[in-house]
């Protein structure tokens, strides 16, 4: 699975920062459980919540996969980006 793309997508969803940790558990859920109906060739690494967006960090064979989750969940893909390369604080040091 390491080999397989990593996409970016970035989810509209107005207010979504004002959720309670059970609205936010509820979201999760819902997610995992399409996530097991696709099966194990797609992975949700992680979100990150602002006000009004979720960006979510997946891997997945293609984007594809990416809008098939968002529409058996229930999730906007507003935008889905293929990342092509990570860089951190470390990559100043190369």
């Amino acid at each position: 699975m390491n080999n397989m793309p990593k996409y970016v997508i970035e989810r509209d969803i107005p207010g979504i920062g004002n959720s309670t940790p059970d609205q936010f558990s509820a979201i999760s859920q819902k997610s995992c459980d399409v996530l097991r109906q696709l099966g194990p060739t797609i992975q949700w690494l992680q979100s990150y919540v602002t006000a009004d967006k979720i960006y979510c960090v997946y891997i997945a064979p293609d984007e594809h996969s990416i809008r098939e989750h968002a529409k058996r969940g229930g999730f906007p893909a507003n935008h889905v980006a293929e990342v092509t390369s990570i860089i951190d604080p470390t990559t100043a040091e190369s």
